[in-house]
């Protein structure tokens, strides 16, 4: 029997790589992952317990956008979430080329701020942008965002 290709169109099969790739990028960074039960906006909690790398519990929620080729979006309804972070996971379709980059809310705002986003009818009547061919200038300012399992620990632990 042959199995089907994954098709860029089953958004579940997207959203179940890009989670997979997101634990194992948190895993390799010697931090501990939660899966909340229900959707209410967090996809992770990212977590590093009492060792001797931290003196305190640590905890930082994850939002998640995975796409199986590229997208960044914002959206005004993260704002209530405290130290939230929002994980872009790209490429899903190559594993050659899969990235992630992760930032807290304040920073995807500013990025929004910095392509003029937050100036469109979108963002400013709806509160939310999004788009999925990104700009050579939006790339650049993604770039200080990429992830690597220090990048994941530093950005999880200094809330």
């Amino acid at each position: 029997m042959r199995m089907n290709a994954l098709h860029p169109g089953d958004t579940q099969k997207v959203e179940l790589l890009g989670r997979n790739r997101l634990i194992d990028e948190l895993l390799r960074a010697e931090l501990e992952v939660a899966l909340p039960i229900r959707d209410r906006g967090i996809d992770v909690i990212a977590y590093a317990d009492l060792t001797s790398a931290v003196e305190r519990y640590v905890a930082r929620p994850i939002q998640m956008k995975a796409a199986w080729a590229q997208s960044f979006s914002i959206d005004r309804k993260y704002a209530k979430f405290r130290d939230l972070i929002l994980a872009f996971v790209w490429h899903l379709g190559d594993r050659e080329k899969a990235v992630t980059f992760a930032m807290s809310y304040g920073d995807a705002i500013a990025i929004g701020d910095a392509m003029e986003w937050t100036k469109t009818d979108s963002w400013v009547k709806g509160g939310m942008y999004s788009m999925s061919r990104p700009s050579a200038r939006l790339v650049k300012l993604l770039e200080p965002h990429r992830m690597e399992p220090s990048r994941w620990w530093s950005l999880v632990t200094s809330c």
